[in-house]
């Protein structure tokens, strides 16, 4: 009987160590997911629960996929929802955070969890990101390969930023801040065709700032400004000479000026500019768009109902210039690549209301070649050389049939001159335009400034209505995504690094 009942006894020992043993199995750990420790405590335990970011549900949540570190960064379907060293426009955040004073709040809810996230956690997240976001090991988003990786830069006027985004992923990687308290409005972007830097002038200011592409950081500035009336000079366009050694600026500051850049050491050159240092402020009035010729000696500048040609001498000498008609408020200038011909976007006049015109002219004897009707507002062009193509936007087109968008995008083959397509998409007042031929993608951002476009689907921590911009390939003219990627106030001038 002895043996018996200790013979039960050992029974229900090992009984319970069997239960213990089978209870700590269950109690399943998540992977890290590549995150930093602290982070991964955060997002894998409260985010990629049932029914959430984790790979059973994403779809049904803007398909943003959290459960490892390089899933979070391919974002959703609203574009990038962290962004390297910006938390201040990382939307993870918005729906997380519970304190407007500290950042945007979207819901009432945030995160859909039923306990919010401590004000802790919260500002680990929010101090992880201003530190890049980096994995468990340290590597930063994005950030390998800077000589090559293929950029756009995109210029977002009111939050005085200029977007990244990689044009693999085609994700907003980076915000840059540019100007300055008194220098506002970002207005065109530029980039060298080496891929090494970008230029930036301010509308509402006075400056001019050199970025570096590998860094995406700013390098340089200098005062335009002070060779106009040293004050705001509507800074408007920009052409960069055929080698990156040079630039010209245009300018409404004075009733008009032009004023050119050495790139290296961002000094004025004198015998390039009209302005108020040269003794040359009456030539034309208030230019906009700017072009050159493959020497960089004769110019062009759209004016207000009018098109301006000039050339200097070998002395520096302005010595010829002749004015070519172009009625309808003739706006940006683009030469096609073999400087052969040159389209100008009209957009209206006070005598013509309704023109709205692309014309197209010879190079060599600015003769009018042709011209085409196309839709309302028609402003910014971009080539493809490899199809014969240029992109023009119309910004406010009314012919877009898509409930409450408004815009559209011409497509002319430069050698036929034909029209090769008409974009109607996710469009709303569409203004800047890029093309990217190494991946075959037409960048389209819409600025969204008119309070009758769509409702944003989120604030930002500027003011402003967001905007957006849209992908599509170049190849077959249709959109290469279901994306709409958000970005802050005001998208307005976008370029490509490597053409």
């Amino acid at each position: 009987m002895k043996l018996f009942f200790a013979f039960i006894a050992i029974l229900v020992v090992l009984f319970a160590i069997s239960c213990t043993h089978k209870g700590r199995v269950a109690e399943v750990v998540p992977d890290d997911g590549n995150y930093p420790a602290e982070i991964a405590k955060i997002i894998t335990y409260k985010c990629t629960n049932s029914g959430c970011h984790n790979q059973a549900s994403y779809k049904n949540a803007a398909e943003l996929l959290l459960d490892t570190w390089w899933h979070m960064l391919q974002g959703s379907i609203h574009g990038a929802d962290v962004v390297a060293y910006s938390p201040k426009f990382s939307t993870l955040l918005y729906y997380l955070n519970t304190d407007s004073a500290t950042g945007p709040v979207i819901s009432s809810k945030p995160g859909h969890l039923d306990t919010p996230l401590t004000k802790d956690e919260y500002t680990t997240l929010y101090n992880w990101i201003a530190k890049g976001a980096p994995d468990k090991h340290g590597n930063i988003p994005f950030a390998s390969s800077p000589e090559s990786r293929q950029k756009l830069y995109l210029n977002v006027q009111g939050c005085n930023l200029i977007a990244v985004i990689d044009a693999k992923t085609r994700l907003v990687i980076r915000y840059i801040p540019v100007g300055s308290p008194t220098d506002k409005t970002p207005h065109v972007i530029r980039t060298s065709k080496d891929g090494r830097f970008a230029y930036v002038p301010f509308y509402n200011g006075s400056l001019l700032q050199k970025l570096d592409m590998q860094t995406d950081t700013v390098i340089a500035s200098i005062n335009i400004g002070s060779f106009a009336t040293g004050g705001v000079g509507n800074w408007s366009s920009m052409v960069l000479s055929p080698l990156d050694t040079a630039l010209l600026v245009s300018g409404w500051i004075n009733n008009g000026c032009v004023v050119a850049i050495n790139t290296a050491n961002m000094h004025r050159i004198g015998h390039k500019s009209i302005d108020l240092l040269s003794g040359i402020t009456s030539l034309f009035p208030f230019p906009h768009g700017v072009a050159a010729n493959k020497t960089f000696d004769t110019f062009y500048a759209t004016l207000q109902q009018n098109i301006i040609r000039y050339a200097f001498n070998s002395s520096g000498v302005l010595s010829y210039h002749k004015i070519i008609s172009a009625p309808g408020a003739p706006h940006e200038i683009e030469m096609t690549p073999d400087h052969s011909k040159y389209f100008v976007t009209c957009p209206r006049s006070a005598a013509e209301p309704s023109c709205r015109q692309v014309r197209v002219y010879d190079a060599h004897n600015d003769t009018l070649l042709r011209s085409f009707e196309v839709g309302t507002e028609p402003k910014e062009m971009a080539l493809a050389p490899s199809r014969n193509l240029l992109f023009v936007t119309c910004m406010e087109d009314g012919a877009n049939p898509q409930v409450n968008r408004r815009g559209s995008v011409y497509v002319f083959n430069y050698s036929t001159l034909s029209v090769e397509a008409i974009l109607y998409g996710d469009f709303f007042q569409p203004h800047g335009i890029a093309v990217d031929e190494q991946n075959g993608l037409v960048f389209i951002p819409s600025r969204n400034a008119d309070p009758s476009g769509p409702a944003p689907h989120h604030s930002t921590s500027c003011s402003g209505r967001p905007g957006w911009y849209t992908v599509y390939n170049l190849n077959t003219l249709q959109p290469a995504d279901n994306k709409r990627y958000d970005v802050p106030s005001d998208p307005y001038s976008i370029a490509t690094r490597f053409r």
